[in-house]
């Protein structure tokens, strides 16, 4: 049920890591704004008596949660850069800051787009309410993160196009 409605994250993180990709590493940024869903996926997979947006789905733990996986990521940077340069997703970054950046921004933004769409959310952890929840805006939501990831498509293509051409 929940790995259609992650995917969706991918949209808006393309859309707006693809013009930033020169201060952000923008896989770091991919991979966490989809990262978060471990925690539902984990509740589904070993059916936990935890809440399918638990305390990963808060500011207070998605922060440190982005910084983990910047690091991880740039971690991983020395077997995974050639190919993240060969599709043209980022510059080679040799500081940790652009990886930290991209890890944080993904968690956030996860947590940004699902707050209004789940009562379960706790944003603001640990007050226990959710001020941001708003079902009403559920369809806008899918259609921004559906209409970005197309935003996201084109751009990326134009880069292409614009590398083959010699331009960045």
């Amino acid at each position: 049920m929940f790995v259609p409605f992650t995917l969706f994250h991918l949209g808006p993180s393309l859309a707006l890591g693809l013009p930033l990709r020169r201060k952000l590493h923008l896989p770091t940024f991919l991979v966490a704004s989809v990262a978060v869903d471990v925690e539902p996926f984990l509740v589904f997979l070993f059916g936990l008596d935890y809440p399918l947006h638990g305390y990963l789905h808060t500011f207070l733990l998605a922060l440190p949660y982005g910084v983990m996986i910047g690091y991880i990521m740039f971690l991983f940077e020395r077997y995974l850069g050639d190919l993240w340069h060969a599709v043209l997703l980022e510059e080679g970054f040799s500081s940790k800051s652009p990886f930290i950046v991209g890890g944080v921004f993904g968690t956030i933004s996860h947590v940004l787009l699902d707050a209004p769409l789940y009562s379960d959310i706790r944003p603001f952890y640990p007050l226990g309410v959710n001020p941001i929840y708003d079902p009403s805006v559920t369809e806008a939501i899918y259609a921004f993160c559906a209409v970005s990831f197309l935003m996201g498509i084109v751009e990326h293509f134009l880069i292409l196009a614009r590398g083959a051409k010699g331009v960045k």
